[in-house]
């Protein structure tokens, strides 16, 4: 029973992480589907951060990803109006941060 409770709070989080993104992606002029597309989903990311594509190589490095998916992170908040500490939580705690930016007020300034 504890195992089915502990299933259904991961799906909602992982359906919520999809939602927002998804959300985040139609802001900015991107199709909402690329969320959900291994990959191609970074690549959008990184359009909408104003990045330059081949930082998708820095994303398989590890610990270099890390610095990288900070530095994206920062950007895309910058972009819909959002301080560097929201940034750091769309890196961190992107379960909480993507659903908020995604279905907020927040505009997409690109």
């Amino acid at each position: 029973m504890i195992g089915l409770i502990v299933l259904v709070v991961y799906l909602a989080i992982i359906v919520a992480i999809i939602a927002g993104i998804w959300k985040v992606f139609t802001k900015a002029g991107k199709p909402g589907w690329a969320a959900i597309v291994p990959i191609y989903n970074l690549i959008v990311l990184l359009e909408i951060a104003g990045k330059p594509l081949w930082w998708i190589i820095l994303m398989l490095i590890p610990l270099v990803n890390l610095v990288v998916a900070i530095i994206v992170g920062i950007e895309i908040a910058k972009k819909f109006g959002k301080g560097a500490g929201f940034g750091i939580g769309l890196t961190f705690l992107g379960f909480i941060f993507y659903p908020i930016l995604g279905f907020g007020d927040a505009q997409y300034e690109g």
